[in-house]
C-alpha cells in the first residue's frame, strides 16, 4: 500500500459521472473555512470521462434545456458553462442562429469532455476500492487502484478527506429472464447501453426486437428503422408499459423538477414516498413527443406506396421466460397483460432497452456500516441537504448523488437539478453561502400550509332570524 501522507482533503468525490463533475467544476476555486482554497479530489475507474456513450444516436438530443448544463442554473456567470464552452470552441454565433434549446446528447457529451479535461483534481484511472472513518484523526480514509491503459493494477493509494461524495451512477439494468441470454455470445442480446458498440451486428441481424418503451428504446427503434429498406424492416417493438406513451413536458408538470417539489417530496413519510415514485413513471420514462412524432413520420412514409412496414409495436407486453432456439436465435415467451393471453416469438437480436438502476453502495461503504442509519428498508436515509445521517460520532459528511430518490423523488437522476443540488452541497460544507439558493422556484404549492384551521367566534351575540308579516 502507498499511502498519501498529503494534508487532508476537504471533499472527495467517487465517480466522475455529470453530477460529481457538476461538483468538482462549482467547488474548483472556492476558499475553504480558513485560509486557502477549499482542498478537493475526484477519482473514476474509467480512463476518461464518458457519458452514455452507447446512446449517442445521430441526431439524439437532450430531453432538458441547455440550459441544465453542470453550472448555470447555480452560477450562470461560471467559465464551465456550456455557452463558456461554445464560446472557446468559436460556435457561439452559429448556436445563436440554430437557435436549438436542446442540444444533441454528442454534444453535451463534448462539452462535459471540455470541462473535465481542463479541472485540477480528477483522477481518472483510479478505482475506488474501500471507504473507512479513522475516529482518531476524525478523517475518512479512501483506498484505491490506479489502473494502467488495460484496466490492470498499477499502484495502490490512499488519502484522507474530511467529507465524502458519492456520485457513482447507476448501471443498466437486465430483467431476470433475460439475464441468462445477455451472456450467449452467439446471439446478440445488447443493452441499449452498450447499442452504437453493437450497432453494425444488430442491423445484420434478419429480425430485431427492441424491449422497453422509454426514450432509450424509442431512439433505437427508429435508428434500425431508418436504417432499415421499406418492406423489410422486420422489427419488433415490446413494452410492458399500457402504451407508448410520451414523457409528462407540460410546464407545470416540470416544475416536479424543482426544488420547491424536492423539499416538499422529503418532507413527506417514507411509505408515502415510496407509493409516489413508480406511479410517476411518466414523468421521467416516458418518450419525448419529436421522437414518437417522428417515428410516426418514418412509419407513415413507407405506406406511401402502398402496404404497410413490416414492424410490430405491441404495448402491455411482459417478457415472461426466453430461451434460445439452436444457436442463432431467440424465443421470448411473451403475456399480454390485459388480454391474460400468451404467445412465443422468435427472434434473432434483442435489444433491451430496460433502463438502468442505482449502483448498491453495500461493496463500497462496508467499512462503514456500522455508522450508517437505515430507513424500514434498509436503504440509507439521507437528510434534507443530500447527507447520509450517521452516527454522532462521525464528524465528517457524505453526500449523495443520483442515489437519494427514496428520499428526494425523481428530480435525483435529472440533468436540471444538478447545479441546484451541487450548489446546496459546497453551501453545507463551507459553512458559507458562496451559491445564494433561491426560495421559491415553482409556481406550484405542493401541499398545503401546516395552520390550524378553527372556526371563528362571533364577535357580538346573534339574534335568531324572525320573519316579518
Amino acid at each position: 500500500m502507498t499511502a498519501q501522507l498529503d494534508a487532508p482533503h476537504d471533499l472527495v468525490g467517487i465517480g466522475i459521472g455529470p453530477f460529481n463533475l457538476s461538483l468538482a467544476a462549482l467547488a474548483h476555486g472556492l476558499p475553504r473555512q480558513g485560509a486557502g482554497e477549499l482542498a478537493t479530489a475526484f477519482y473514476d475507474q474509467r480512463r476518461d470521462f464518458r457519458w452514455h456513450p452507447g446512446l449517442l444516436i445521430d441526431g439524439a438530443t437532450l430531453q432538458v434545456p441547455f440550459l441544465a448544463d453542470l453550472v448555470t442554473l447555480a452560477d450562470p456567470s461560471s467559465p464551465w458553462s456550456f455557452l463558456s464552452y461554445l464560446k472557446h470552441k468559436e460556435r457561439l454565433f452559429p448556436f445563436y442562429f440554430a437557435e436549438r434549446f436542446h442540444i444533441q446528447r454528442a454534444e453535451y457529451d463534448a462539452y462535459c469532455r471540455w470541462v473535465a479535461g481542463r479541472i485540477p483534481g480528477l483522477h481518472f484511472g483510479h478505482q475506488v476500492d474501500a471507504v473507512r472513518w479513522n475516529p482518531e484523526r476524525d478523517l475518512f480514509e479512501v483506498d484505491f487502484t490506479q489502473l494502467d491503459a488495460d484496466g490492470e493494477a498499477e499502484a495502490l493509494g490512499r488519502t484522507h478527506t474530511r467529507n465524502l461524495a458519492l456520485g457513482i451512477g447507476t448501471a443498466p439494468y437486465v430483467p431476470e429472464p433475460l439475464r441468462p441470454l445477455a451472456e450467449a455470445p452467439t446471439v446478440p442480446v445488447i443493452h441499449s447501453a452498450d447499442y452504437l458498440d453493437n450497432r453494425q451486428r444488430i442491423l445484420g441481424a434478419d429480425h430485431v426486437t427492441i424491449i422497453g418503451s422509454g426514450q432509450s428504446g424509442a431512439e433505437v427503434f427508429l435508428d434500425l428503422l431508418r436504417a432499415r429498406p421499406t418492406g423489410r424492416e422486420r422489427l419488433t417493438w415490446l413494452a410492458r408499459t399500457p402504451s407508448f406513451a410520451p414523457m409528462e413536458y407540460s410546464k407545470l408538470g416540470l416544475e416536479h423538477f424543482t426544488p420547491d417539489y424536492t423539499r416538499y417530496f422529503h418532507a413527506l413519510p417514507e411509505p408515502v414516498r415510496d407509493r409516489l415514485v413508480p406511479a410517476q413513471w411518466q414523468l421521467h420514462k416516458g418518450i419525448d413527443t419529436d421522437t414518437i412524432a417522428a417515428i410516426h413520420d418514418e412509419l407513415y412514409r413507407r405506406t406511401l406506396h402502398g402496404g404497410w412496414p413490416d414492424a410490430v409495436l405491441t404495448p402491455g407486453v411482459s417478457v415472461r421466460t426466453a430461451g434460445r432456439v439452436a444457436t442463432t436465435k431467440v424465443e421470448l415467451h411473451l403475456e399480454h397483460i390485459e388480454q391474460g393471453t400468451r404467445s412465443r416469438l422468435t427472434t434473432d437480436a434483442v435489444v433491451l432497452a430496460t433502463g438502468y438502476q442505482e449502483r448498491p453502495l453495500t461493496r463500497l461503504l462496508a467499512g462503514l456500516d456500522p455508522y450508517l442509519r437505515k430507513d424500514s428498508s434498509g436503504r440509507p436515509r439521507i437528510d434534507d441537504r443530500h447527507r447520509m445521517i450517521l452516527d454522532p460520532s462521525v464528524t465528517g459528511s457524505i453526500f449523495v448523488q443520483n442515489g437519494e430518490r427514496h428520499t428526494h423523488g425523481v428530480g435525483a437522476p435529472d440533468l436540471g437539478l444538478a447545479a441546484w443540488r451541487s450548489a446546496a452541497i459546497l453551501n453545507t460544507l463551507t459553512g458559507k453561502e458562496p451559491y445564494p439558493q433561491p426560495t421559491r422556484t415553482a409556481f406550484t404549492t405542493f401541499g398545503l400550509e401546516q395552520r390550524e384551521h378553527t372556526r371563528p367566534r362571533p364577535t357580538v351575540d346573534l339574534l335568531p332570524l324572525v320573519e316579518h308579516p
